[in-house]
């Protein structure tokens, strides 16, 4: 089924006077017994895509909250194969669409199409590389394609207009837009220029294509506005890390993901 996941569940949402709510989390983090608990909390709380990490050492757009995530996984011996194994546990048991978010690295050390057929084989329905550009990234767009993924690319507030359509015509899934500059992090109120950037790039992107909107979002109320400016979903990731290092119980997990999930109810 793959990337048709992806674009049901915003069609369905759609119709429903929903917003999208992606929640991502580190595979392995603190580690892989945990980890799948945490995915499975977010699954029960109403996550609407699962954005799943895969750890790096050198990941270069994320702020120090995913990074030391990164870190507890690498130590507690997570690896790609490990990452796309929780996808499978988790595909054996939900059909939420399950997103690989990863820097070009490890999937250019497994090889673009294994990766790709790997992915697949275990329910993966598309993949995020924030540091591959669509001029760089034939090659895996071919193996994407080829096994049924979407392959998501990146708009950030540095994107003019002609960079928008270019991402916009090539990526698949949805478009990702960066709310902000800098890494990713939880932050206590969005930035001044997140709300007419939504404005802004909702006007040049075709209105069939899901905008999503990530990078700073950590309350309900960031999910509600940026879906009344006009996103279709938003993504929350560091502050739901953030209770995966604080040992939450799975439980509290799941609550603070309904939370999240009410406020996208418009």
């Amino acid at each position: 089924m793959g990337w048709e996941r992806i674009t049901d569940r915003f069609s369905h949402l759609k119709a429903q006077g929903e917003g999208a709510l992606l929640v991502y989390l580190m595979a392995g983090d603190p580690d892989l017994e945990r980890s799948l608990a945490y995915l499975r909390a977010a699954v029960a709380g109403g996550a609407d895509i699962l954005e799943l990490g895969i750890p790096f050492s050198d990941p270069v757009a994320d702020g120090p909250t995913i990074q030391a995530a990164g870190l507890r996984a690498l130590t507690a011996g997570a690896t790609p194969k490990t990452a796309l194994e929780l996808a499978r546990a988790l595909r054996e048991e939900s059909e939420i669409p399950l997103v690989i978010m990863t820097y070009y690295n490890p999937i250019l050390q497994w090889g673009e199409e294994a990766f790709a057929e790997e992915a697949a084989a275990c329910g993966v329905d598309g993949l995020i590389v924030p540091d591959l550009p669509p001029e760089e990234a034939r090659g895996l767009m071919r193996a994407a394609e080829k096994n049924g993924l979407a392959l998501t690319f990146l708009v950030t507030p540095e994107s003019g207009e002609e960079r928008v359509k270019v991402l916009a015509e090539y990526t698949r899934g949805f478009l990702y837009l960066v709310a902000r500059y800098g890494t990713t992090g939880a932050k206590g109120t969005l930035a001044e220029e997140t709300l007419p950037l939504i404005r802004r790039m909702r006007a040049l992107v075709p209105r069939e294509l899901p905008l999503v909107v990530g990078f700073g979002l950590s309350r309900p109320e960031h999910v509600r506005e940026v879906i009344c400016a006009g996103a279709d979903g938003a993504v929350v990731g560091s502050r739901a890390v953030e209770q995966v290092a604080a040992g939450v119980a799975p439980e509290e997990l799941a609550a603070f993901v309904h939370g999240l999930k009410e406020a996208t109810l418009i």
